[in-house]
């Protein structure tokens, strides 16, 4: 969460908003606790329509604990909203999105990952793939813990309780290319791009791969939902990448600007070969950060990274669908820069929809990359950051000055 001095939260109290934010972030988190508590209160069951929502944990791996999430007494498209990645953009707040996941009840229980073929018998499995919300029951063993769970790469989940039994009541209904790619033997990676291709779905996709429901049927194994958001970003990212390659590079530098959730991404494509410089820029008090704080981060022509980052891949994915879109190759540099708006994580999935809103907004274009990086410097929030003197835009720019002596 993001950091406040604890002595503002003590002179404040939720009243005077000494923070600096509009509404107290822990009362709204409690609110939105005790409101999916008092649905279930006293209750051994809880019904409603999953969205689908499912999260398939990393920790005691190879045994793993799945959460099967279910707004309780929410049924029909009304469910869909509490997991709606498109749906939310540009819409819903930070508050907005954690009333949401903190109104799903987590119903708990705990599996081998070899166990694919006894979820998909229950139809758990294919009720996290549907295309539209499940019907589900659950009766819950013990007491609902009242905790909430943020995650920077899978959404927030609100409280959980283990469930004895989970039920699908209702039959899930299926895109025509995964239920046949189900029972084909393909290799996982091929069966992603297959399925991607076809749909653009990346969110059924992630809980396709992480339910095992993709690749050679001896081989499938559940997978956490973390792995899983990278995998899939990185699969789709490798296919597309094969392929702008071989397209002819773009002939001015451009430059595209989208905001969201006190996110701010420009990003810069250029006439060069394929390369990526990756920079985040985390504001004092923002989420995870107390100080200013800068991250660098590079990949070459081949798709070799510096450091793997999930964030990265999902804003990668966005820019290569643009690029494969125009059919052109290009240099590419992505400017993060995380406000203390952003107070809480809510998964990467808002990286990747930002950006791909930010691709069909293309705010200037210079005949320079210089230019370019000079004009989204001067745009920055954080004023006193220049971006032309770190390393990675040294070393991009003086690339440049050097190509552009031999043509």
């Amino acid at each position: 969460m993001r950091t406040i001095p604890a002595e503002l939260c003590v002179k404040c109290k939720g009243n005077k908003l000494l923070c600096g934010l509009r509404s107290c972030p822990i009362l709204e988190r409690f609110r939105s606790t005790i409101g999916v508590m008092n649905k279930v209160y006293n209750k051994n069951e809880i019904q409603g329509s999953t969205p689908p929502s499912i999260v398939i944990g990393e920790k005691n791996y190879p045994k793993v604990s799945i959460s099967f999430n279910i707004p309780p007494d929410i049924y029909g498209d009304e469910a869909k909203t509490y997991e709606d990645p498109k749906g939310w953009w540009g819409k819903a707040s930070i508050y907005d999105i954690i009333n949401y996941r903190t109104s799903l009840l987590s119903n708990n229980i705990e599996v081998k990952v070899e166990d694919v073929w006894k979820l998909y018998e229950k139809e758990l499995s294919l009720a996290a793939v549907s295309e539209k919300p499940v019907q589900s029951q659950s009766k819950i063993d013990g007491t609902i813990l009242p905790k909430l769970r943020f995650d920077g790469y899978v959404m927030p989940r609100g409280p959980s309780a283990k469930a004895q039994n989970l039920e699908v009541v209702e039959n899930p209904r299926l895109n025509k290319t995964l239920n046949k790619l189900i029972f084909d033997d393909a290799k996982a990676e091929d069966a992603v791009v297959k399925l991607y291709q076809e749909t653009q779905d990346v969110y059924t996709i992630i809980n396709a791969l992480s339910l095992g429901l993709l690749g050679v049927k001896k081989n499938r194994k559940l997978i956490p939902t973390r792995w899983a958001i990278t995998a899939v970003d990185s699969i789709i990212g490798k296919n597309v990448l094969q392929q702008i390659r071989d397209y002819p590079e773009i002939d001015t530098v451009e430059v595209y600007y989208q905001k969201y959730l006190g996110n701010y991404f420009h990003i810069i494509l250029y006439p060069s070969a394929y390369q990526v410089t990756w920079i985040e820029i985390w504001h004092p008090l923002s989420l995870w950060a107390s100080e200013l704080t800068i991250s660098e981060l590079t990949e070459n022509y081949w798709g070799e990274y510096s450091t793997m980052d999930g964030g990265y891949m999902a804003a990668r994915l966005a820019v290569l669908e643009h690029l494969e879109k125009i059919r052109r190759s290009s240099g590419i540099v992505i400017v993060r820069e995380i406000t203390n708006e952003y107070f809480a994580p809510l998964g990467n999935w808002h990286i990747r929809e930002t950006v791909r809103k930010a691709m069909e907004n293309r705010i200037s274009k210079f005949d320079t990359l210089e230019k370019a990086i000079y004009f989204v410097n001067q745009r920055l929030n954080a004023k006193k950051v220049d971006i032309s003197s770190l390393n990675s835009i040294k070393r991009l720019i003086k690339q440049k000055t050097i190509d552009q002596f031999f043509k």
